[in-house]
């Protein structure tokens, strides 16, 4: 769909927000490889959208998830923090696991912001503040998973009064066929659900 650049997508007011676009995520070692099976092209997607971002004058800011070797300040309420702490990769801080997936450029104009607990990056971590001090109104949202991490993303930024754009092509879930009704069905009544180069046309003009 086209967007007006002028109005939800305009650069002074607009983010570009990855969330856990990590090596240990959507990489060729993750955490939840029946996740990682449907993100190929979901890199190179992101990393043109962050290089536009940049280029129209856009903050990117990188939301990654990390977890301790000894999981102090971890989750334990949900049987997929019980499974993260199992897994055979571990998002421990300093490790490549936990660094942006290889193949997306972090640029020094870039934000890093890392957390240790919850489902999605905006419970308790700063980044509506940043947000806020950038100035921005809307977010545009990339990364995973549909299942949980981005509608978590999506449904915290509409709360705290963010509008939220969603390029289909640089977001991912598991299998496919919920991922898509996800977007169609869920993510649709609160964001605006558009494509990459949708995104990337925008900011050019």
């Amino acid at each position: 769909m086209a967007i007006d650049p002028g109005t939800l997508l305009a650069p002074g007011t607009t983010a570009l927000v990855t969330q856990e676009c990590q090596n240990g995520v959507i990489g060729k070692d993750a955490v939840l490889p029946a996740l990682a099976e449907h993100t190929q092209g979901l890199i190179p997607a992101i990393d043109q959208l962050c290089r536009a971002a940049r280029a129209a004058g856009v903050p990117v800011l990188h939301c990654l998830a990390l977890r301790r070797e000894d999981g102090r300040g971890a989750n334990r309420n949900a049987r997929m923090f019980g499974a993260a702490a199992k897994a055979s990769v571990q998002l421990t801080p300093g490790s490549a696991a936990a660094e942006v997936a290889d193949g997306i450029e972090v640029a020094p104009s870039d934000l890093v912001l890392t957390r240790y607990h919850g489902l999605g990056p905006m419970a308790d971590t700063g980044l509506a503040s940043v947000l806020r001090n950038l100035g921005v109104t809307t977010v545009v949202g990339v990364g995973v998973s549909l299942n949980v991490g981005m509608l978590n993303f999506a449904m915290d930024a509409v709360n705290a009064g963010f509008q939220f754009v969603v390029p289909r092509d640089a977001v991912a879930g598991f299998p496919p066929e919920y991922a898509e009704a996800v977007l169609a069905n869920t993510l649709s009544a609160v964001a605006t659900i558009t494509t990459a180069e949708a995104v990337v046309e925008a900011w050019r003009s």
